[in-house]
């Protein structure tokens, strides 16, 4: 693998965080995508790719269903090299050649939504045992509503929303206001938010190494906050919540935001933000992603926090509103 050294990073734009100085090797990243309820899915991958090959620590590939769904005018408004191209329905359809090579890559990123088709059984099962010998995955906002009938997915994210998730599928998982973890099995759907807005993080697990260093509380910019998630919630760690004001049709509960899991020897990173490019474009998702990959990839982060990270007060994007 090719070797680069952090030095180099100095030059980098102001937002980027920068990386310890230290020998660190090329990580290989895979984003896939294809189907999402999300219109701007195409753009989100783009910006992804884009932030993540920024810092020289990552290379991204992207492997996309031949079958797509939603976001038509995105797919060719930011086109990806090497994505050849796809064909757009009015419905989800599973791709039965969908089969990336996962075992080339360090860390997966999932792009795919709400009401996704369900991948191949094969390719399911490749995944699986890719995860549980070691592999990485990286899943944020609507990627928790993929695959609700996929128990292996399901574990590996710990906790999701929608696709007629209920108590069937495990408890809701969130903080009181006391400060206590309560695993509530009361019987209900999984899944809800209220209108976007900007909503504060806060810390849970300060000495993780996708949050060490981070502000106790940071503002992130307008998104949906996901509430009322629920799974099998298994071999996970809450790293930050958020509160989900009742004002704005939230539980009135600390919801999980940012989780760390394992599955077999894999390692997952669980973002809830980023629902849309706006909200894809906070210097706080952006590091989370940033430093969740390299954790999910290697067990470590190296980058350190941007010095525009945002504080308690106010969120910090990285296109300046006009």
């Amino acid at each position: 693998m090719k070797h680069i050294y952090s030095i180099a990073f100095v030059f980098l734009l102001a937002f980027c965080p920068k990386l310890h100085a230290q020998e660190t090797e090329t990580i290989n990243v895979l984003i896939v995508d294809g189907q999402n309820n999300h219109q701007q899915w195409p753009k989100l991958t783009a910006m992804l790719k884009n932030y993540l090959e920024e810092t020289q620590l990552f290379k991204v590939d992207v492997v996309r269903s031949a079958y797509t769904w939603e976001g038509e005018q995105y797919i060719s408004e930011f086109p990806i090299e090497g994505v050849p191209p796809t064909i757009a329905l009015e419905k989800p359809k599973s791709d039965p050649d969908f089969s990336p090579e996962f075992s080339n890559y360090e860390v997966v990123i999932s792009n795919f939504g709400w009401n996704a088709a369900a991948w191949p059984e094969k390719t399911k099962q490749e995944f699986e045992k890719y995860m549980e010998n070691g592999g990485g995955l990286v899943v944020f906002h609507a990627a928790d509503n993929s695959f609700p009938q996929w128990e292996a997915y399901n574990k590996m994210i710990g906790l999701g929303g929608w696709g007629d998730r209920t108590e069937k599928d495990g408890p809701y998982v969130y903080y009181n206001d006391a400060g206590e973890l309560i695993r509530d099995n009361t019987s209900g759907p999984g899944g809800a938010h209220g209108p976007q807005s900007e909503y504060q993080i806060k810390i849970r697990n300060t000495e993780h190494p996708i949050t060490k260093g981070m502000p106790e509380f940071w503002m992130h910019t307008k998104d949906e906050l996901y509430n009322s998630l629920r799974g099998p919630a298994e071999n996970m760690d809450i790293l930050a919540t958020a509160y989900a004001d009742p004002e704005n049709k939230g539980t009135g509960r600390h919801e999980p935001a940012l989780m760390a899991l394992t599955y077999g020897k894999g390692r997952i990173f669980h973002n809830i933000m980023g629902h849309a490019d706006y909200s894809a474009d906070c210097i706080g998702f952006i590091t989370t992603m940033l430093r969740g990959t390299e954790w999910a990839a290697t067990g470590m982060v190296t980058q350190e926090l941007p010095e525009n990270f945002p504080d308690m007060e106010t969120s910090r994007s990285r296109t300046p509103e006009k």
